[in-house]
């Protein structure tokens, strides 16, 4: 029983320090463009908000962006192009 205490002892140390060393769990004081390390399962979780983030924002950079191109194009008397801002629109303008 004592040589079995002296064997775990020591390692419930060695595991007990290792969640110590683990560091943050995500890049807090970084914007989510910006992080780069994640760690945990707390880490796992804010990289996939990260992601959902990243994919919301891409798609309305899209929508702002086809709303000028189409602006532009209806002022130029551009039918065409028109048509063709307004179908980016439909895919990216979600809810809008």
């Amino acid at each position: 029983m004592k040589s079995l205490l002296i064997a775990v002892l020591p390692l419930a140390f060695v595991l007990s320090g290792c969640k110590v060393n683990e560091g943050e769990a995500y890049e807090k004081d970084k914007a989510p463009e910006e992080r780069s390390e994640y760690v945990g399962t707390e880490g796992l979780a804010q990289a996939q908000k990260d992601k959902l983030y990243l994919m919301d924002k891409e798609l309305r950079d899209k929508c702002n962006d086809a709303k000028i191109s189409y602006a532009v194009a209806k002022s130029n008397n551009n039918e065409k192009e028109a048509q063709a801002q307004k179908a980016i629109m439909a895919n990216t303008c979600k809810g809008k």
